[in-house]
């Protein structure tokens, strides 16, 4: 005989969404109602099972004078020095045993209390009811106020309310809640993410007065043939709305309509109403758009949409998923800041103040509900639950708290299923209640390729040649996929150094309407703030398992400073074309925003010549409509004869705006007149051999070796071809990769460990050659390289040549020669591309001009170390007293720590500047590409092992 007996927390293994939660509604903030918020310092207990203490914490008189201080919002296990237990990051694994709705009994249990006391000024209770809200707790909660248990919930991301105020005392009110880290929750809510337990949004209690809003539904559509806006506002309460700018004032549920400009990314117009009931007065903030699926395209106000989007997980170095308005806020201007008109917000609803500054600033959204159950993948989705009907009604209730929250925005375009679910009729269920429910947007679910229950095809990480099939319509499947738009929800995967080929993925989408754009992967690196470590990802808290620095993968740094990825993205989506090639004095100017004219940009010109800017003014360009362009004639160019000659034309911001001020660029294009001119040095010296050193014009050579030691009063160490590069995330790809992961390969036939054998050491008339065979031990391969060396006296030209032999299968990840000068090199100049790094393709945002930096500032932090810093298309450059002229054009880093060192760090703390820095002068770089999760570099920016030959001309400068 068995059996099984039930406890108290048998709700932490129920599939259901809850008990005792109010049923969903509208986020707003009330004109007149109070409020109070509960967020701060709480008490704290955690226990590691769930059933490990009994409820009579929650009773009033509880002693609690031993128990910890933790701030709410926020994740415990990020506050008290680990004192709480430790974050975890998978992922997709689930980091416990997948038996569904089963959870372990090791289970750490949160235990929070909070003793407030209502303000002076708070209404009558009688008067009325009081709700108790919670924002988001992680993964499942439990409930008690004053002793009374009123209910528990999961949803980690949504919003739950519990009317409270027959509860409520004037004085010395307890609110426990009992947090649980596992729960049935748990495993709908498998996001690519760390597992962060806690009370992380806000806790508020809210006076419901007599005749209150309870729920509305602002309807604010567009006619973009008429011109005219039609509102009408649904309320649970009966009530007027009134919208003065527009001279509305109407009973709730009548429509009206009237002429409106309309709400867009480029111009979000928005229209300050109220709605009025007996009790209560509530602002509206009104956008008025009409969002369709038409002729297979999605159409906002008539106009096909180009999303030039982003992922945004919510994050913040210190506090996880605990953000506050103004890093909310630093996100929105960033994004707008870098040309971004889009987010996804992956995998859940974002906080509701985040689709405020949306709607506010100006950006498409694509709301994600919080669903994700990746983990099951590993059993061929075996037992998921999207396709068990046990767990639908929690699946429905997540889908309706997103909806009902969020309506009101006119910044939410599309509704989101969730994310890497597999299918199921639990999703099924979900689109087809929100398309009841909402017909105003259209529903979008990556995980469903037939496209049976959403409104267009939704990809993730697409291979160019297959994404440019879809946008010739040649891609096949059914017939209602073939008729609806591709959105790549994820691509250009940002982990480390990259993404590469985003230029790429946007010339196949302004080539193909059908193609409408994607959202990169992702928004931020999910690095946590460490003392030792700097900033700490997955597995640098001792987790069972982890997927290491796979939660790094952002557009922007844990700090919130911009990566070069990002900077690479704001060129390769700016929203004015500027191209020319300065045969005809003209430039070809083209809007490429999708609903605005150009009369909010101001339009510069500059003249360069050899890097150098000898004249600028104002352009005149025309207000070009959108998808207009206009050729511009330039003025007349000054004189440059002898000199690489271009024009730089930039879009500003002729005014300022809410998220930047006037003079702000949005845009860039150069021009090129004439080309450079190469180095060229007459070879006019002879060398002289001494008894250890051989002397060639400005220096010396080891007599024996024939390795270079000094240019005049420069010492040169170890200057020789380098092939090795430390390897990127994308060099290294994803596990599930595999003939093209070229940072294993590259290890596996050893060019991170080359040998240089030297077979001759040649003085000529007027040249000093070396010759010498690099090769790897345990491989046939080699690489035949030649060293010639030249002088005129005062300068000393290198000419290497590199004749590859064997059978090479993989491609270089760089060629060109490295060498070692004096720690005391700080100052760094170059005429190329610049500010930032670049490399074959990521380079976009390069500018071609003179630039200076420190070798310290030439470094990107990348949170796990790795190749950086390169900068593209140096025509010379000047460093520790040497100038170096490429022929042709080359790249170069410049480090105080070697590759080596480089390729073994795992944090940026691992690299400790030495007494040498170690410079590259690279012939060429092997394309970063997306492999981290997606394709590798296309193969036009592959660097084969073919011959070559490249040169540099050293001098000495004063």
């Amino acid at each position: 005989m068995s059996f099984r007996t039930t406890t108290a927390v048998d709700y932490v293994e129920d599939v259901s969404p809850g008990s005792g939660a109010l049923p969903p509604r509208a986020w707003y903030a009330s004109s007149d109602a109070a409020s109070l918020s509960l967020n701060g310092a709480w008490s704290l207990r955690v226990s590691a099972t769930a059933d490990a203490e009994d409820d009579a914490f929650a009773e009033p008189g509880f002693d609690f004078g031993e128990w910890a201080e933790v701030q709410v919002p926020g994740h415990w296990v990020l506050q008290g020095d680990g004192a709480f237990g430790s974050p975890i990051y998978t992922n997709h694994l689930y980091p416990f045993p997948v038996d569904p709705p089963h959870v372990p009994t090791e289970n750490p249990t949160g235990d929070h209390l909070r003793v407030f006391d209502l303000p002076a000024d708070w209404p009558d209770l009688g008067d009325g009811g009081v709700v108790l809200r919670f924002d988001g707790v992680e993964s499942c909660a439990r409930v008690w106020l004053n002793g009374t248990d009123i209910g528990e919930f999961k949803g980690s991301r949504l919003p739950h309310e519990f009317a409270v105020g027959h509860l409520l005392k004037p004085s010395g009110n307890v609110l426990a809640v009992r947090v649980h880290q596992w729960s049935a929750g748990s495993y709908l809510e498998d996001q690519d993410q760390w597992w962060l337990s806690g009370i992380f949004r806000d806790v508020t209690l809210l006076h419901r007065p007599a005749g209150s809003v309870l729920d509305h539904f602002v309807h604010a559509s567009y006619d973009h043939v008429a011109g005219e806006g039609t509102l009408r506002v649904d309320s649970d309460v009966d009530g007027r709305v009134s919208v003065p700018a527009l001279d509305i004032d109407v009973a709730t549920g009548e429509t009206v309509t009237v002429p409106v400009r309309p709400w867009t990314a480029e111009s979000p117009v928005l229209y300050d109403g109220e709605l009025v009931t007996e009790g209560e007065r509530v602002p509206l903030r009104i956008g008025f758009r009409t969002v369709v699926l038409e002729d297979g395209l999605i159409k906002v106000n008539g106009t096909p949409l180009l999303f030039k989007g982003v992922n945004r997980h919510e994050w913040h170095p210190e506090k996880g998923r605990a953000l506050d308005l103004e890093t909310m806020r630093a996100d929105v201007l960033l994004m707008k800041r870098h040309n971004l008109n889009a987010v996804r917000t992956s995998h859940y609803p974002p906080h509701p103040a985040f689709l405020d500054l949306c709607d506010e600033y100006g950006l498409w959204v694509i709301d994600e509900c919080d669903l994700e159950t990746h983990g099951f993948v590993e059993q061929a989705w075996r037992d998921n639950p999207v396709d068990d009907d046990r767990w639908t009604p929690a699946l429905l209730d997540r889908a309706a708290r997103m909806v009902e929250r969020d309506k009101n925005h006119p910044s939410v375009v599309i509704w989101s299923l969730g994310n890497e679910a597999g299918t199921g009729r639990g999703l099924t269920a979900m689109a087809e209640w929100i398309h009841d429910r909402d017909g105003s947007r259209l529903v979008h679910y990556e995980g469903d390729i037939d496209c049976r229950d959403t409104d267009m095809y939704s990809r993730m990480y697409a291979f160019h040649a297959e994404v440019e099939r879809i946008g010739e319509e040649l891609d096949g499947g059914t017939h209602k996929r073939r008729g609806l738009p591709l959105i790549l929800c994820e691509y250009g995967h940002a982990m480390g150094n990259g993404p590469g080929g985003i230029a790429d993925y946007q010339r196949l989408f302004e080539a193909h309407e059908r193609l409408q754009g994607g959202f990169i992967w992702e928004w931020i690196d999910h690095g946590i703030k460490h003392e030792e470590l700097g900033f700490a990802y997955g597995g640098d808290f001792g987790e069972e398992l982890h997927d290491g620095n796979f939660v790094c993968d952002g557009l922007v740094f844990p700090d919130r400073q911009p990566s070069p990825g990002l900077v690479e993205f704001k060129k390769v989506i700016e929203p004015v074309g500027i191209e020319g090639d300065g045969s005809d004095g003209t430039v070809r100017i083209t809007n490429k925003q999708d609903f605005a004219d150009l009369s909010a940009f101001a339009f510069e010109w500059s003249y360069q010549v050899d890097g150098e800017t000898v004249e600028s003014g104002s352009l005149s360009v025309p207000p070009l409509a959108a998808g207009e362009s206009a050729d511009v004639k330039l003025p007349g160019a000054p004189d440059g004869r002898g000199a690489e000659t271009g024009w730089t034309v930039r879009a500003l911001l002729a005014e300022d705006t809410l998220w930047a001020p006037k003079g702000h660029e949005v845009a860039w294009g150069q021009v090129a007149v004439a080309a450079r001119l190469l180095p060229s040095l007459a070879a006019s010296d002879a060398p002289v051999v001494g008894e250890r050193l051989i002397t060639l014009g400005p220096a010396t050579f080891d007599a024996r070796t024939g390795e270079l030691r000094t240019i005049g009063g420069v010492h040169v160490n170890g200057l020789r071809l380098d092939v090795w590069r430390a390897p990127t995330d994308n060099d290294d790809g994803a596990e599930w990769q595999t003939d093209t992961r070229y940072g294993l390969l590259w290890r596996k036939f050893g060019l991170h460990r080359m040998r240089h054998r030297l077979d001759a050491v040649e003085v000529g008339e007027d040249s000093l050659t070396v010759r010498t065979r690099v090769a790897p031990a345990a491989w046939e391969v080699s690489l035949s390289t030649v060293y010639r060396w030249t002088s005129d006296g005062d300068r000393l030209r290198l000419t290497v040549s590199v004749g590859p032999e064997g059978d090479w299968t993989v491609p270089l990840p760089r060629l060109g020669v490295r060498f070692g000068i004096d720690a005391s090199a700080d100052r760094v100049r170059w005429f190329g591309g610049g500010p930032g790094e670049g490399y074959p393709d990521t380079k976009s945002a390069s500018r071609i001009a003179r630039w200076d930096a420190t070798v310290d500032e030439l470094q990107t932090p990348y949170v796990r170390p790795q190749e950086n810093g390169a900068r593209a298309d140096v025509r010379w450059t000047e460093i520790g007293g040497l100038r170096i002229d490429g022929d042709p054009e080359f790249s170069f880093t410049a480090r105080r720590w070697t590759t080596e060192q480089l390729a073994a760090a795992t944090h940026l703390p691992d690299l400790t500047p030495g007494d040498t820095v170690w410079v590259n002068l690279d012939h060429g770089q092997h394309g970063i590409g997306s492999q981290s999760c997606g394709p590798g570099p296309l193969p036009q920016y592959y660097l084969r092992a073919e011959p070559a030959e490249f040169s540099f001309v050293f001098s000495e400068v004063s």
